[in-house]
């Protein structure tokens, strides 16, 4: 067990999502004035605390601390209360009430779909939840089954199917400056909105495309935008329209693909949209009257657009200020000071017209920002992973011709053309005779046959050339000059030798000289005796010369 501030204690893990690990706890005694719900000692809690990469942030502790009361004053049937908010050094935790139920992710996977009429009265519940939250300013912004807890069975055993929405304020205190970019989102990419995908401006229809999907996931089991990779998902999102699906009621699909819309001032609000599920859930049920089958086919009038939708903080851009860019006056104006203050100019254009602020320009093509264009445009994700694979891609090694290389082609010198001669002063040019041209008269050529033009044969393919060796540095870079010939000689003196010694040892040649000499003293006296030949025929011939 471990302690969470003095007032709760952590006992089993139930659960952990991207953001935090949901425990079982134990209140140890009563909380103070400043919980929502007091609460009894031993009473069973769920506490969510938060990842330690979010506590250590200041922007998530000071959002934390400034959206306490926003957070605790959120009750609602079928919202999961927040009890109390726990700050303890780098530790941060919600503390809420504890729902004996699996959520609905886990439900639909060990039980199947729901039937149309009980998807449509289960979403209508969430629409509720989703109506209060917006109307105290906040916007849940990752609506999914894994967030709709189911609450347990009643006295009766009978099971309530009363869904729970959880988890809301943590995507809006995990989207901290710190943590995400312009081009992030917060939420699942299943169940993302468009506009939360591209990085624009949101508002609480997000929730509604939310509460669109899961009500398709309700009655297929699956979610309407599927693939293998997270970008392909969000380039469906953006790009593809929903299918309806077999065996839903056309009412239904009408409130789906209301919610579905690529626009977000096309979704129903949420009030709208409970109100109209409820009226569908009326009409396609087996005992509906011909009265409610009516008013379901015309729901359509129901699902009317939120007039002031509530806007998430931190998406929309911040409004111009009324003051213009400073500007620096040019120095020929008249009244100019140099040493005087900056000014800023006036505004130009037609009287009573606002400055015109620096605007940033969207980084996509004509659509708009973070719109993909009709003219073939990319998608921001497209012109990322295009980068990250160019600067992964290897370089490619290719053959080049030795006279394109330009470090191995020698430069070519112009030859200039000879000065002319300049002649001294008073030197006249020698008169040169022209002989006269002698006319005569030409013979007429008989015409000639036209010859075939000669036959043109496409020229042998030129031989690849062979790479060219690269000689191998010996390891000594100091050269010796004659040291390779030296070495030959050393060589060959001891090949010699070696061999003079096998003939010597192996074959007859000591019984030629000597039995009793060994074969240094046999080839010294060899020696002393060939000088001393070399030397009686030196004396002999000078002899024979006196």
């Amino acid at each position: 067990m471990r302690p969470v501030g003095s007032k709760y204690l952590l006992e089993q893990p139930l659960g952990r999502g991207a953001t935090g690990t949901v425990w079982r706890a134990r209140q140890r005694e009563t909380a103070g004035a400043e919980a929502a719900v007091a609460g009894q000692p031993g009473e069973t809690v769920a506490i969510k605390v938060l990842k330690e990469e979010l506590a250590s942030d200041p922007d998530v502790v000071m959002r934390f601390l400034r959206e306490r009361s926003v957070l605790l004053r959120l009750t609602h049937p079928n919202i999961v209360r927040t009890r109390d908010l726990v700050v303890e050094g780098d530790l941060l935790a919600l503390v809420m009430d504890l729902v004996d139920g699996p959520d609905l992710h886990r439900y639909l996977h060990d039980n199947g779909p729901f039937t149309p009429v009980a998807a449509a009265l289960l979403t209508a519940q969430i629409a509720d939840a989703l109506a209060a939250s917006h109307r105290d300013g906040v916007v849940h912004r990752d609506l999914k089954p894994a967030n709709v807890l189911l609450a347990g069975a009643d006295g009766d055993g009978e099971a309530q199917m009363r869904p729970m929405l959880t988890d809301f304020g943590i995507a809006r205190l995990a989207d901290s400056p710190g943590l995400t970019r312009t081009a992030e989102f917060v939420g699942t990419p299943a169940y993302v909105a468009p506009e939360s995908a591209e990085g624009r401006p949101q508002t609480s229809a997000v929730d509604i495309y939310g509460a669109g999907i899961l009500l398709y996931e309700l009655t297929t089991g699956r979610p309407p935008f599927s693939g293998g990779t997270a970008l392909e998902v969000l380039h469906r999102h953006l790009g593809e329209e929903p299918v309806r699906p077999a065996g839903v009621p056309e009412p239904l699909w009408t409130v789906m693909e209301r919610c579905l819309r690529k626009n977000p001032d096309e979704r129903p609000s949420a009030e709208n949209l409970a109100r109209g599920l409820r009226t569908v859930a009326a009409g396609i049920g087996a005992h509906a009257t011909p009265e409610a089958a009516e008013a379901a086919l015309g729901v359509a009038a129901l699902l009317a657009p939120d007039p002031q939708p509530t806007a998430v903080p931190g998406t929309h851009p911040e409004p111009p200020s009324a003051t213009a860019a400073t500007q620096a006056l040019p120095s020929s104006a008249p009244g100019h000071d140099p040493n005087a203050a900056t000014s800023v100019l006036p505004t130009t254009g037609p009287p009573g017209a606002q400055a015109d602020p620096t605007r940033v320009m969207p980084s996509t093509g004509p659509g708009g920002a973070g719109q993909q264009s009709d003219q073939g445009g990319e998608h921001p994700w497209q012109t990322q992973l295009r980068a990250a694979r160019d600067r992964n891609e290897q370089t490619q090694v290719q053959y080049l011709d030795p006279s394109e290389d330009p470090l191995r082609r020698r430069p070519q010198r112009s030859v200039a053309p000879p000065p002319p001669q300049q002649q001294p002063p008073g030197y006249a040019q020698p008169y040169q005779h022209q002989p006269e041209p002698v006319p005569y008269h030409r013979r007429p050529e008989p015409p000639r046959r036209q010859q075939p033009p000669p036959q043109r044969y496409a020229p042998p393919p030129e031989p690849e050339p062979r790479p060219r060796r690269e000689r191998r540095r010996s390891a000594n870079p100091m050269r010796i000059p004659g040291l390779g010939c030296l070495k030959g000689c050393l060589f060959t003196v001891v090949v010699l030798a070696v061999a003079c010694w096998l003939l010597w040892e192996f074959t007859s040649l000591p019984e030629l000289f000597n039995q009793t000499k060994g074969f240094w003293k046999a080839t010294t006296d060899w020696l002393r005796d060939a000088k001393e030949w070399v030397s009686d025929l030196g004396g002999g011939s000078d002899s024979s010369g006196v």
